[in-house]
């Protein structure tokens, strides 16, 4: 796995998570390293475990030059598609960090531009640079955590074990007990989506 992607000073690596959810925000997370960090724990949050993730947020959070968390409502998600939220997301992200960096490194194979900053897309790229790989692990354990504690409101959808993704179980519970504030009207919350009363 690679450090970074460029030669630039600040490189401020980003990854989404909460794409294809039926619930909840779309989360974003930026970091940027000191040139030479290194962690060989680091690595794609969806490799980890959850014990692993909460160990490697601490020691991501104490390393980073700088780094920021930032979500986009299931609301704006209905208004814009997920596409833009994502780009939004990570824009917000980019938005709360102490300094300006010099560089960009996605995840993924689009973004859209921010500011002037040069960017380059990777897809797999938190499966290849540990600076992306340390993005998801921050924006996973942010969703995660949240989607436990909106679980808590709405327990009958299990959102602390599914995190709002289209599991038969979380379908089976919109269909019994309809939507909530968090669910995402856009989607194809359902197989035959005619039958849910939106």
């Amino acid at each position: 796995m690679q450090t970074r992607y460029s030669s630039f000073e600040t490189e401020a690596a980003l990854d989404e998570v909460g794409r294809g959810c039926l619930a909840g925000p779309v989360v974003a997370a930026a970091v940027v390293f000191p040139k030479d960090f290194f962690h060989p724990e680091i690595n794609d949050s969806k490799q980890l475990t959850e014990k692993k993730r909460r160990e490697l947020d601490n020691i991501i959070r104490e390393n980073a030059l700088d780094f920021a968390v930032a979500e986009v409502s299931p609301q704006k998600i209905d208004k814009i598609n997920i596409l833009n939220a994502s780009f939004l997301a990570m824009h917000r992200a980019l938005n709360q960090l102490k300094n300006i960096p010099d560089f960009l490194l996605v995840d993924g194979n689009r973004f859209k531009k921010y500011r002037e900053i040069p960017h380059f897309c990777a897809v797999k790229g938190d499966a290849n640079f540990l600076n992306i790989a340390a993005a998801s692990i921050l924006a996973k354990n942010y969703r995660d955590q949240l989607m436990t504690k909106l679980g808590c409101e709405f327990p009958q959808y299990q959102w602390e074990k599914n995190k709002g993704y289209p599991t038969s179980a979380h379908r089976k519970a919109i269909e019994k007990y309809g939507i909530t504030p968090y669910h995402r009207k856009t989607f194809r919350l359902l197989p035959n989506q005619l039958s849910l009363d939106m």
